[in-house]
């Protein structure tokens, strides 16, 4: 199967949207501020994107490169995909109807309806809001944004991997969390081997390495502390052939290191990030991921949508 996305479709997508995104900072640390040993570590900061994470990068893409009809916008979402459509769709002054399954934390669904989107909420899953959202396109004629299975979603997460190599182009590894493969699909496609592509993913929803282990996307288990982001059932079908071509590979993390890895942001460098915004820390927090002493690794902490903080985040709020 055809890779869905390449360079140069990469870079001609960041020239529509940059106007519209942040290009969000880097912060060089080491392993030894979190007590680890002392490899160079730099965290790109995806929680301070418009609308609290790196999904409004994909979300423009599609606003701004579509033909949008009369009827706006659908998306379906566990809350950060949602809350990027809304924001995108308010400063373009598009339609928008969001649908968010019952998992959702309370912090992404304000949040959305604070851009001024129709908030549907259906199901228990991501999958219910899915299957609601593609027959209120059906019916309406609404343009579906896909949280992570379309090209211009690709092509805008992957924007992720084009600025990191602008600020550190030494990087020799990312750390990526997968949920449906959106973000870790695009940084791939952007790197090309040129670096090695890591991908984490909590013990409860293993969806990736449930993939590569069948040859094909297939259902997952879908649960644990970042179920409204990193728990879609299966990945995406345009990802997949990136992935096995440049993902190095898949490690797992439990809820437990999801949590230790939140608290260690906070603690180390004062970083708040939601549950699967923590789970790609994790892995070297952990050690699900030995660095070698002198590996330079890049860590994308892809959101930060949860709800202020009383001490450290460690709180029961749900990532996207």
């Amino acid at each position: 199967m055809r890779i869905a996305i390449d360079r140069r479709e990469i870079e001609a997508a960041y020239g529509v949207i940059a106007p519209y995104i942040r290009v969000t900072p880097v912060v060089a640390t080491s392993g030894a501020d979190f007590g680890l040993s002392r490899f160079p570590l730099t965290l790109k900061l995806e929680q301070l994107q418009h609308a609290g994470s790196f999904k409004t990068r994909g979300a423009f893409t599609h606003l701004l490169r579509r033909e949008i009809p009369d009827a706006g916008v659908a998306a379906a979402s566990g809350g950060n995909h949602g809350a990027a459509v809304a924001f995108a769709a308010q400063r373009l002054n598009v339609q928008a109807r969001i649908f968010v399954p019952t998992v959702s934390s309370p912090v992404k669904i304000e949040r959305i309806r604070a851009y001024g989107a129709a908030l549907v909420v259906v199901g228990e899953r991501y999958g219910d809001a899915l299957a609601a959202s593609e027959a209120w396109a059906a019916a309406s004629g609404a343009l579906t944004v896909h949280a992570f299975d379309q090209v211009d979603t690709l092509l805008g997460q992957a924007t992720v991997g084009l600025e990191l190599t602008r600020q550190c182009p030494d990087l020799d590894t990312i750390l990526v969390a997968v949920g449906g493969g959106g973000l870790i699909g695009g940084i791939a496609a952007w790197y090309a081997g040129r670096a090695r592509i890591v991908g984490v993913e909590p013990q409860t929803a293993p969806t990736l390495t449930e993939a590569l282990r069948a040859g094909r996307p297939v259902d997952a288990p879908a649960g644990g502390i970042a179920a409204d982001s990193l728990a879609p059932r299966r990945v995406g079908e345009l990802m997949f052939p990136i992935a096995r071509a440049y993902v190095d590979r898949v490690v797992l993390v439990s809820d437990a290191a999801i949590r230790r890895a939140q608290q260690a942001l906070w603690e180390g460098v004062r970083i708040v990030a939601e549950p699967g915004a923590a789970a790609a820390f994790a892995a070297v927090h952990c050690g699900a991921y030995h660095p070698a002493p002198t590996e330079r690794i890049g860590i994308v902490v892809s959101g930060g949508n949860c709800s202020p903080l009383v001490g450290p985040p460690l709180h029961a709020d749900f990532t996207e």
